[in-house]
């Protein structure tokens, strides 16, 4: 996974490595048994499989050209031993050639395809999740971002921080389902914050910027999708003026979690707010709850990915027990080490989306 802010993959450039020099070798070895052995074992009679393994990983014309050599050592092999019956296996290394000429032709272009489609993730994923900055003033930031789609590289989870004259402000979110499809919902949501965040004086304001963004947005869909077609989302306002609290205004997203030295505090709304695209159904209440926020307090943003992700025994990942266990640490420390433990937990394989920020505040804020 491509984290924002990297840059972009370059397109795959061929090595020759052992693996694609095995078409080359699996040629000499079956040609060197066919010599070394007697006709009627008839070992030749296998040499169409190196340029059919040649079309899995190499182009065009080395294909061909491999098909040739195989044809050629047919040839060869037929004059050392008159009686072998090689002309089958000439006429299975033509045909099996061009099929492979032709299986390498249609490889590559779907290559190409794949090439250019993740281009354009990526392109989005620049769009949607902009670089991270990592400090502002004593507020350190960091992020993690997984898609479950790999091929993607940008799925349904969001977020987005921004420094404002009301304070640093923060958006974490998550669309219901995954994938391209649920890219077009994220980038509203977050370009109605990225405007919002610097307007609206607080966060009630930004929430119904936000919904009614989504709601436009969704309003392209046919009617009887639009109670399918939600997302959750937490904001977070980090005042300047002061600096020991935080205020959070939650709409149906998981709660964070607050780590300090007394120990770990979910912060759960006292009422929370509607999921974006569903205040016309259930109302547009929006309440903001206010939160102590300590120097060397770590607080920890997530999407249900990261609670959801189940083991092989279809457990959960202990999100907050293993909150509980870590250690007050710098952000990017916090977020490696939830990286490395949900993949141990999942076994690699991650089924939904991912998106985290560990938000610390510095006692010292850096100079300069």
């Amino acid at each position: 996974m491509v984290k924002p802010g990297q840059p972009r993959p370059r397109r795959p450039q061929g090595r020759w490595s052992p693996v694609q020099l095995s078409p080359v070798i699996l040629t000499v070895v079956i040609a060197s048994l066919a010599y070394a052995t007697p006709p009627d074992m008839a070992f030749s009679r296998i040499l169409p499989a190196a340029p059919a393994l040649a079309a899995a990983m190499w182009p065009v014309l080395p294909t061909v050209l491999l098909g040739t050599v195989c044809f050629l050592l047919m040839i060869g092999l037929s004059l050392v031993f008159p009686g072998l019956g090689a002309w089958y296996t000439v006429a299975g290394i033509v045909a099996v050639t061009v099929a492979a000429a032709y299986g390498s032709h249609v490889r590559l272009q779907r290559e190409q395809s794949l090439f250019q489609v993740r281009l354009v993730a990526d392109a989005a994923q620049q769009v949607v999740l902009s670089p991270m900055p990592r400090r502002f003033g004593a507020i350190e930031i960091e992020s993690l971002y997984l898609a479950a789609a790999a091929e993607a590289r940008i799925g349904g989870d969001f977020y987005e921080v921004a420094d404002t004259p009301h304070g640093v402000r923060l958006l974490i979110g998550d669309v219901r389902g995954k994938g391209l499809p649920a890219v077009g919902t994220a980038a509203a949501v977050v370009n109605s914050f990225r405007e919002a965040a610097y307007d609206e004086p607080d966060l009630a304001g930004i929430a119904r910027r936000l919904e009614a963004s989504s709601t436009r947005y969704n309003a392209a869909f046919p009617p009887d999708d639009l109670a399918e077609r939600f997302s959750t989302a937490v904001l977070v306002e980090i005042p300047h003026e002061d600096g020991s609290s935080i205020r959070i205004l939650n709409c149906g997203h998981p709660p964070p979690l607050l780590l300090n030295r007394e120990g770990l505090r979910v912060l759960s709304p006292t009422d929370p707010a509607p999921l974006l695209n569903l205040a016309g159904l259930i109302g547009d209440c929006y309440s903001t709850d206010t939160f102590a926020f300590a120097p060397e307090d770590q607080l920890l943003l997530y999407t249900d990915g990261v609670t959801e992700a189940r083991d092989r025994n279809g457990d959960f990942f202990p999100l907050t027990d293993w909150m509980r266990n870590q250690t007050p640490e710098r952000p990017r420390e916090l977020l490696d080490g939830l990286h490395r433990d949900l993949l141990t937990h999942s076994g690699g394989g991650l089924d939904d989306d991912i998106a985290a920020l560990a938000v610390r505040f510095r006692r010292d804020p850096p100079s300069g």
